[in-house]
């Protein structure tokens, strides 16, 4: 088997991908892309035309999965782990499929349009999309701690999906639009999510990298160095 992720460190739909290979020690080739480098982005670009990271290339099946969702489902399917990423139960397959969707979305997507327009030069700025932006994440904040009123994951009984797509969404979004102090449950969320290894080794990895995000003065200390090691 040899699986080779094309991918960036510090962006954030590559995490989500790179936490589900980390959940089930996955073995796989990471290969970064520099898309702003036009020689070295350029046999990435014959992979996959449009540009867009991370993408999955499986030698075994000559087989190249773009998207982020589809990528965890193929490695569901083809290189199935201890822990599954997606419920057997099909209601349940559904539910994961739709949170994952959300995070994707309504978090990270909303988070995205913030982060651009500050790389934006003067008067080039899109005010109403950025305040848009704004007013959705609010609405996802409030939906996320309304859905974990009785749950520890966001789907199910296990760590799955949708929490793939959780955790780095909402590891930017804390940075650029902070959690309000009513959200309660929202912030125990992204604790735990926070505390999987997966996570851990993901923004560890990242963390070279921070110096390019543009809310890096915001980032906050904890994970800025790694947690001391245990006597």
């Amino acid at each position: 088997m040899v699986l080779a992720l094309y991918f960036h460190p510090l962006a954030s739909f590559c995490h989500k991908v790179l936490i589900a290979l980390y959940e089930n020690e996955t073995p796989f080739i990471g290969k970064v892309v520099d898309l702003a480098d036009k020689d070295a982005s350029a046999s990435f670009l014959e992979l996959w035309p449009l540009g867009k990271i991370p993408v999955l290339h499986d030698d075994d099946r000559d087989r190249t999965t773009p998207e982020t969702t589809i990528i965890i489902e193929y490695l569901d399917q083809h290189y199935p782990g201890a822990r599954p990423l997606l419920p057997s139960e099909e209601g349940q397959r559904l539910e994961a499929r739709l949170w994952d969707r959300f995070f994707d979305l309504y978090v990270q997507v909303p988070v995205g349009k913030v982060v651009t327009d500050r790389l934006r030069a003067d008067g080039e700025h899109d005010l109403r999309g950025v305040a848009d932006a704004m007013s959705t994440l609010g609405a996802a904040y409030d939906m996320i701690e309304r859905r974990m009123a009785d749950r520890t994951w966001a789907v199910g009984e296990r760590f799955g999906l949708a929490d793939c797509a959780a955790a780095p969404a909402l590891f930017y979004a804390g940075i650029v639009v902070p959690f309000p102090k009513t959200h309660a449950r929202l912030a125990a969320y992204f604790d735990r999510l926070m505390d999987r290894a997966s996570v851990k080794r993901t923004i560890a990895e990242a963390r070279p990298y921070f110096h390019l995000f543009p809310y890096k003065d915001s980032i906050p200390t904890r994970f800025l160095q790694d947690e001391p090691a245990a006597d």
